[in-house]
């Protein structure tokens, strides 16, 4: 199903971009006097947040918004790398397709996330592809603005470089999980990887995949990933909470990763 692309046809202020215009969601020409009030706030986006504000404008005039519904294809592998690209709101996942056909998940990404700088940065096609978990909004910088930006902003350019070194270590970190030959190993060292400290000293992973999403992305099944995560929750280790799995046992986690 075709994106649903937000025109920006109203005033925009300081702070944030409104359009009060027609966006229906990704169900075509039908309903389009659904009326939906779009309210972007770019500085909570982290690659854009400290532009000077003749930098903000610019990015404003250019920037275009598409609506997707879920698992839709946000970007296809081989395609031409023409933009840079913010994730708003939703949940996206890239994946890569294997010779076989299976499709292996490489990365999550939430809003306020960037993607396609690799293609942008080298001119060259996209390396993965991109697909909607849930309904999402996303932004769309053209090319030319968005490499002026990394030559010309020093705030960018920082973040940038901050950005590729996280994303190095990630994926060494994720070759490494994939390497592991026991599947429950496998998925306790996946929640590791992605749990996040929380207010009031806790530990959890928020908006956790569903158990497909987690099979395809680290190379296993989804009953064996139901079956392995009911067994945490026996346990005592995890407790499942709405969009989100708290660890309660921290330290029980992390000697099942290191066992």
């Amino acid at each position: 199903m075709p994106s649903k692309t937000v025109p920006l046809d109203s005033p925009i202020s300081d702070s944030a971009i409104e359009n009060p215009q027609t966006a229906a969601p990704n169900t075509g020409d039908k309903d389009q006097n659904n009326q939906v009030n779009l309210q972007i706030h770019l500085r909570k986006i982290p690659l854009l947040a400290n532009l000077t504000e003749e930098e903000m404008a610019k990015v404003k005039v250019e920037l275009r918004f598409r609506q997707y519904a879920r698992r839709d294809v946000v970007l296809q592998k081989g395609g031409n790398g023409d933009s840079l690209l913010f994730l708003l709101s939703g949940q996206l996942q890239v994946i890569d397709i294997t010779e076989d056909g299976r499709a292996i998940g490489l990365r999550m990404l939430m809003p306020g996330d960037f993607f396609g700088e690799i293609a942008l940065i080298n001119g060259s096609k996209r390396s993965a592809s991109v697909v909607a978990l849930s309904p999402v909004l996303v932004a769309l910088l053209p090319s030319a603005t968005a490499l002026h930006l990394f030559s010309h902003s020093p705030t960018v350019a920082n973040q940038m470089l901050k950005h590729l070194a996280q994303k190095v270590q990630h994926d060494s970190e994720f070759r490494a999980l994939l390497s592991i030959h026991n599947t429950s190993k496998r998925i306790y060292t996946f929640i590791e990887l992605l749990k996040q400290k929380q207010p009031g000293n806790i530990e959890a992973v928020e908006n956790l995949p569903t158990h497909q999403d987690i099979a395809n992305m680290i190379n296993t099944s989804r009953e064996t990933v139901t079956r392995t995560l009911l067994t945490l929750v026996q346990q005592g280790i995890v407790k499942k909470d709405t969009h989100r799995l708290i660890i309660i046992n921290p330290e029980g986690l992390q000697k099942l990763v290191q066992g």
